[in-house]
Order: C-alpha cells, then sequence, then structure tokens
C-alpha cells in the first residue's frame, strides 16, 4: 500500500532544549495560518466592489471570477514545494518565511494595483503564497501530536482557515470607510508582527525526522502513494467547495439574490465560521469514530444541499439552510481528510503528502468560480455549476466508501510503528 520508506535521520541536538507544550505550538500555528488566510482573501470581498464602481473599467461577471480566483494558483500549486521543503527545515523556519514573502504583493497591490485589472491579477496571484501556509502547519502539528489525537489537533489547526472570515467581515468596510489601502496595511503589519513572533516561539517537535533524499525524489515517491491521490480528490471537493464559495459566495448573493456588496460578505463571513467551527468537529469525530464515516457523510450532505440550492430557493429560508449545511459538511470534510492521511501516512511524508493534497485542494476551488462565471455570462443562471457540485459529491461518497475505505482497511491491516513524536 505504501512506497518504500525514504532514508531519513533523526533530528539531533535538542535533547537538551526546555519542554514546550504541544498545546502552544499548536496555537501558534493556528494563529499564524488564520492571519495568512486573511491576507489570501483579502480580493475576494472586493470584487462585487470594483465591478460596480467601475474603478477597473467595465467587468464581466468572467472578469470577477477569475480576479478572485487567481490568488489560489500560487496557494494550490505552492503547497507542493512549501509541504516538501517542511519536511526538510521544518515549521519554525517556513512559517516566518511565508508569512513574509507575503507582505511582499500585499504591499504591490496597495499602493500600485488598485487601478488596473492587469496588475490586481498579478498582485493576486502572488498574493497566493499566503495560501501555502497550510502545507506548512499540517506536518509541524502532525510531529506534536500523538496518533490518537492528530484528527482533533489538524482539525484545529484547520480552523485557522477562518482568516478568510475576517477578511469578508472588515476589507469592504475598511475600504470604504478608512481608505483603500487600509485593510492591506493593516493585513501586511499583522503579518510583520506575526512573523517575528514565530521565529522566536516555534519550536519543532522532539525527534522529528529529516529527510536526506532529495526534494525530487520524495515528490515522486509521495506521488505513487495511494492515499495521495486518493486524498487529493477528496480535499478537491471539501477544501475545494468551501475555498470556492468563501471566494465566489459574495458575487453570487449580489447577482442572484440583488444583495449588497457588504450584506453579501456578511452572509459569507457566516459561511466560514460554520464550516470553520465545524472542521476541528471533524478530525475529534474521526478520531472516534474513524475518518470514513465522516466523509461520506459530508459528502452525502454536499449532495443534497448543492440539489436544493440549484433550484433557486427563497435565501431567508430554504437558501440558508442548503448553504450552512454544505458549511458544515465541507469543513468536517476538510477536517476528516487530513485526520484520514495523519493516520495512514507515516509521520516523515506527511509534509509532502500535504502539499499534494492541499494543492489539490486549492485547485478545487479555483476551477468552480470560473465554471459559474462562465456559466452565468451564457445562461443567466447559476443552476447548471450547482447541480455539477451536487453531481461531483455523488461521485465522492461512492469513491470514499469502496476506493478509500480499502485503503484504510489494508493499512489497519499492518501492526503500527512506533512514532517518535508519540510519547
Amino acid at each position: 500500500m505504501t512506497a518504500p520508506m525514504e532514508e531519513s535521520t533523526p533530528a539531533d541536538g535538542r535533547a537538551r532544549e526546555p519542554v514546550v507544550s504541544p498545546w502552544l505550538m499548536l496555537a501558534m500555528v493556528t494563529l499564524g495560518f488564520a492571519v495568512n488566510f486573511w491576507a489570501w482573501a483579502l480580493i475576494s470581498p472586493l470584487g462585487p466592489l470594483f465591478r460596480d464602481k467601475g474603478t477597473l473599467g467595465t467587468l464581466s461577471e468572467s472578469d470577477v471570477a477569475l480576479m478572485v480566483a487567481v490568488p489560489v494558483i500560487v496557494g494550490s500549486l505552492g503547497r507542493v514545494v512549501v509541504g516538501a521543503l517542511t519536511d526538510r527545515y521544518g515549521g519554525r523556519v517556513m512559517f516566518p518565511i511565508v508569512s513574509s514573502l507575503t507582505i511582499v504583493p500585499i504591499l504591490f497591490i496597495a499602493f500600485f494595483a488598485l487601478d488596473s485589472y492587469a496588475l490586481l491579477l498579478v498582485g493576486g496571484f502572488f498574493l497566493g503564497i499566503a495560501g501555502t501556509a497550510f502545507a506548512v502547519g499540517v506536518p509541524f502539528v502532525n510531529a506534536w501530536f500523538p496518533p490518537e489525537r492528530r484528527g482533533l489537533a489538524i482539525g484545529i489547526f484547520g480552523a485557522g482557515m477562518g482568516g478568510t472570515a475576517i477578511s469578508a467581515l472588515t476589507t469592504v468596510k475598511l475600504f470604504t470607510n478608512v481608505g483603500s489601502k487600509a485593510p492591506f496595511l493593516i493585513t501586511a503589519t499583522v503579518l510583520a508582527v506575526y512573523a517575528i513572533a514565530a521565529w522566536l516561539i516555534l519550536r519543532d517537535a522532539p525527534g522529528r525526522t529529516i529527510p536526506t533524499t532529495s526534494l525530487l525524489t520524495r515528490l515522486s515517491a509521495n506521488a505513487r502513494l495511494p492515499i495521495t491521490w486518493q486524498a487529493c480528490a477528496l480535499y478537491a471537493v471539501a477544501f475545494g467547495g468551501y475555498v470556492a464559495f468563501s471566494v465566489y459566495l459574495p458575487a453570487y448573493l449580489k447577482t442572484d439574490y440583488a444583495l449588497t456588496p457588504a450584506d453579501a460578505a456578511n452572509r459569507m463571513a457566516g459561511f466560514v465560521v460554520v464550516a470553520v467551527i465545524m472542521r476541528p468537529v471533524g478530525g475529534w469525530l474521526s478520531d472516534r469514530i474513524g475518518p470514513i464515516p465522516v466523509l461520506a457523510g459530508g459528502f452525502a450532505v454536499v449532495a443534497v444541499g448543492a440539489g436544493v440550492a440549484a433550484t433557486h430557493p427563497l435565501l431567508e429560508h430554504v437558501g440558508t439552510v442548503a448553504f450552512l449545511a454544505m458549511a458544515s459538511a465541507l469543513g468536517s470534510g476538510s477536517g476528516a481528510t487530513f485526520a484520514l492521511i495523519a493516520k495512514v501516512t507515516d509521520p516523515s511524508r506527511v509534509g509532502g503528502v500535504t502539499g499534494l493534497v492541499g494543492a489539490a485542494g486549492g485547485l478545487g476551488g479555483f476551477v468552480p468560480p470560473l465554471i459559474m462565471g462562465y456559466v452565468y455570462g451564457r445562461t443567466d443562471s447559476y443552476a447548471i455549476g450547482l447541480w455539477m457540485l451536487s453531481v461531483t459529491a455523488v461521485l465522492t461518497l461512492i469513491l470514499t466508501l469502496t476506493v478509500v475505505r480499502r485503503t484504510e482497511r489494508a493499512h489497519d491491516a499492518v501492526p503500527p510503528r512506533p512514532s517518535p513524536a508519540s510519547r
């Protein structure tokens, strides 16, 4: 079921370091994840506003969809490399680096790109660096916690995706009431403070194994693991669905339900909060009953919820319930996916596998907004896009109950190896 173990050596020179609380480390990287995701989602709430005011010229629905989706590209593909680098250098080094590099595109957007669609696409592309923080945090947290607590711990870390809610609640208000540069300057300052704090406080787990093989060798070996492509499919739907809604929901609600940009952003924030709360719940449930039941239940809910939303129900009643139910399912499914990875993947490979799976999740969030914008531009309806989501969820449910379940059972049949971080 697994590829041969890569050569690794224990991280030494740490035996006499003072004892560090795993929960403090978890709190720090969760905070860092939230701050970076706040930065990652800065453009999304402004998309409908730019279209209404015409400051970037006349924008079509597809133009807005592309603008809010572009940051996902680097945040997705960059996770492949960043995850592998985290296996090698550790989260203590990588978290401050990612946070510091994200400041550059934020300042570029603030001072050079707010009146140019083309420059905003360039800035948004590199803003995606912030999205790679996820591939740093998962292996870092995984190494700090024993197997029976990893689902909960990684779920708590994953709740940092609530940084998108901060952006939804503050970006438009700051942009209109304080100044167009305000949300970007504030976020850049917070990232700078966090990068310094992370460098001073974060410590990699004792006994962490450091790979000695090349980056390409590790990427190739990790890509051949069955759990890698299976988890990629699961996460592309679970987290990809969350990302797609979090970046495109404001535009969807404004266009289809005639909401104001501020109201649409607030409702998107509610969607995000529910998903964030459910992510650690999904990890916790996976520790108790296993990740497969959690994943299966989540995809079933998404299939039904997307089908209901496709009928354009009243937003204040059925529509709200459908979207919040999908938020719960996507959040718990995202947590369960990485609980599954932590369960069946060797700790020294978690960063590399996380990078590949995280990339799939990000790309899963990049494609739907483009499809929704394209379909709406030709049909004046979002129904086709939502029905496509429903069908995709059904297919993923079938994959979960068949192929993925067999992978989990095959792993359970093998006697577990002791983990150096499980003491």
